[in-house]
């Protein structure tokens, strides 16, 4: 299969023998994005002037802070905190007490567009994440470049078959892609594909963690653990996608 620079990182995500070859290329794209962010981007203007507006979700502030680098990490925190503190207080001024009968935290009724405007100006910071985008918009470059391959290249319909399928989370991002990316006789050649390799390989992580349970029964005690001895984190990995055996990324500096 001819190579390109934009088809390597798919194919050797296929060549891994992964659970789900999407799950090591957003890995790959996630750690890449931290390495990038708290490298030396911090230090650039634009970087920190989007970082600043966007912020991170919880799960990569936890990312970055296990990686390392504190200094990196202060300095995009300040800034962004000084830029939250500022838009923070603007709606904190304008904020008006529910009247009675009106809609509070828990309860129902309606309030006004004004008293919803903190809650929803914190809902929105919630929403935005630096590290999210970065590796996101790469991401679904990657499930555009599948079907690329897919279509025009014939060795790679060999590397799907011969792959452990994919987790159910990224099985459905390539099922709303294909109805976008594939005509009928596309899909009609590559469908019953997935879904055969969804049905062995789900029936696989079932046999695997059901033989896990099994070992603990005292009758199976010299028994041989077969290939089931990391059957948990490939059983949720193959249900929602991600590592849950993987520690902390750090920096290897």
């Amino acid at each position: 299969m001819k190579e390109k620079i934009y088809t390597i990182p798919l194919t050797d995500a296929f060549m891994a023998n992964d659970e789900c070859p999407f799950c090591f290329v957003e890995r790959k794209l996630e750690q890449d994005a931290i390495d990038f962010i708290l490298g030396s981007a911090y230090m650039e203007s634009d970087i920190r002037e989007a970082t600043d507006q966007l912020g991170f979700c919880r799960h990569h502030f936890q990312m970055m802070y296990d990686y390392g680098n504190s200094l990196g990490n202060a300095l995009m925190l300040k800034t962004h905190i000084i830029k939250m503190n500022r838009e923070l207080s603007s709606h904190l001024k304008s904020y008006k007490a529910t009247p009675s009968g009106g809609l509070s935290l828990f309860g129902k009724g309606k309030s006004s567009e004004n008293n919803n405007s903190l809650s929803s100006f914190l809902e929105e910071k919630e929403q935005t994440c630096y590290v999210c985008n970065y590796y996101k918009d790469t991401y679904a470059r990657y499930l555009d470049t599948f079907f690329y391959m897919y279509k025009n290249n014939p060795d790679f319909k060999d590397l799907i078959r011969n792959s452990k399928g994919f987790c159910l989370h990224h099985l459905k991002d390539l099922m709303n892609e294909g109805e976008r990316s594939l005509n009928e006789k596309q899909k009609a050649d590559l469908y019953p594909l997935l879904f055969e390799l969804t049905e062995q390989n789900m029936k696989r992580i079932e046999e695997d963690i059901s033989w896990f349970v099994d070992k603990f029964d005292y009758r199976n005690k010299e028994a041989d653990w077969k290939n089931s001895k990391d059957a948990i984190p490939r059983s949720i990995q193959k249900l929602v996608g991600g590592y849950p055996a993987d520690g902390p990324y750090k920096d290897s500096k």
